[in-house]
């Protein structure tokens, strides 16, 4: 494999970590605040998040290709209102998208076909991504500052399962 696309692969695998970590610190930050259902929703987006970080880890092994790992960053520990943590969610997810579209662009200009197979994926799970924090951000906007609401929504996302 391309040692740039490598490396770049490497850094996802962080990234990945990252994005677990930090939706299980929001998470925390649910269950403080009493919500939940939000922390539920939070922790298995956090397991999916690294799910997608061990995708990465199996895909560059199977290749024969060294895994690298680095530091994980921590995340903030202050959120705010629900709203403005899936603000966050999905500013936080459109940089992920970013970051796959930047590592198809790399596959597809050093002809690793097998590493475009395989990203296709994430393509695909990134429009599914935003758009489950977009759906979200808007019923929360529509909740406006509506406790019942917020219940409603709360109790919602905590009948969330593990896909």
């Amino acid at each position: 494999m391309n040692k740039k696309l490598l490396n770049e692969m490497n850094d996802q695998i962080n990234k990945e970590f990252y994005s677990g970590y930090l939706y299980l610190a929001m998470a925390a930050h649910f269950e403080a605040q009493n919500l939940g259902g939000f922390a539920k929703w939070m922790e298995l987006q956090a397991q999916e998040e690294l799910e997608h970080g061990m995708k990465f880890y199996s895909f560059l092994n199977d290749l024969g290709e060294k895994v690298d790992l680095k530091a994980i960053d921590q995340p903030q520990t202050e959120f705010g209102a629900p709203k403005e943590v899936f603000e966050q969610v999905l500013e936080h997810e459109k940089f992920v998208t970013g970051r796959i579209h930047l590592l198809f662009e790399m596959a597809v200009s050093e002809k690793e076909y097998a590493a475009q197979v395989f990203l296709q994926w994430f393509v695909n799970e990134q429009v599914e991504e935003e758009k489950n924090a977009t759906e979200i951000l808007e019923s929360l906007n529509l909740a406006g500052d509506s406790a019942n609401f917020l219940f409603m929504l709360d109790k919602t996302l905590g009948e969330r399962k593990a896909d």
